[in-house]
């Protein structure tokens, strides 16, 4: 998924290359603000505190993000987008227990459409785009939560696809310097569960899936430049 996603957006890039020649402005922006964050669900786990957990979960906590844009247009812009979000990874159940912290980077080529004219004082905008979010490592003490003759352990980090977007507006006091708040959405996907089955007289029987995402939810703002 992550091979394809990042082929999808370099032929993106390849088939506006020819619109962004033509460009003049160049914008950059960088953000800051609160994320909100959820995890997935499965089987109950019994552990060594006797709590039972069935729920890996992202902890809310600020994020910061950077946008690099090129305009093909005034209206038409084509960028890439990195965002890090510095939470923590929580098990959730019959008790709620912090594991450890954990960093949630995103990396992501969008397209955005900004209403309004080149020397409009405020430009409402729209994007969306392709990419893939990071799980980062996660040291936690196993002695206290998987078993006493543990010792410290470590989550190794997953990275899977996914998309963002986004809406928001950008006011310019200036030509050149403005300042930018926006909400994003950011839904990854991380597996699929058995949800049932479906059965037709021509392919016979076969399981469906019900596949689930974490999901980021970014309130932001920031200052943005162009030139």
């Amino acid at each position: 998924m992550i091979r394809t996603a990042a082929l999808a957006s370099a032929a993106l890039l390849l088939a506006a290359a020819p619109a962004m020649a033509q460009a003049s402005k160049v914008e950059i922006s960088g953000n800051v603000g609160w994320v909100i964050s959820d995890g997935v669900s499965g089987q109950n786990v019994k552990a060594q505190n006797n709590q039972v957990y069935n729920e890996l979960d992202a902890k809310d906590a600020m994020g910061y993000h950077f946008t690099f844009g090129l305009h093909a247009s005034p209206a038409i812009e084509v960028g890439f987008l990195y965002g890090r979000q510095q939470s923590q990874l929580r098990a959730k159940g019959t008790a709620t227990t912090e594991i450890g912290d954990m960093n949630i980077d995103s990396y992501h080529v969008y397209f955005a459409y900004n209403f309004g004219s080149q020397s409009s004082a405020v430009k409402p905008f729209i994007y969306g785009g392709l990419g893939s979010t990071k799980y980062g490592d996660v040291n936690f003490d196993a002695k206290s939560i998987v078993n006493p003759a543990f010792k410290d352990s470590q989550i190794p980090g997953q990275t899977r696809f996914s998309t963002t977007w986004g809406a928001g507006v950008k006011v310019y006091p200036s030509k050149v310097v403005g300042f930018r708040a926006e909400m994003r959405w950011v839904p990854t996907y991380i597996k699929s569960d058995a949800a049932g089955w479906w059965c037709d007289p021509f392919w016979g029987c076969y399981v469906v899936g019900s596949a689930q995402y974490s999901n980021q939810l970014d309130f932001s703002g920031g200052i943005t430049v162009r030139f």
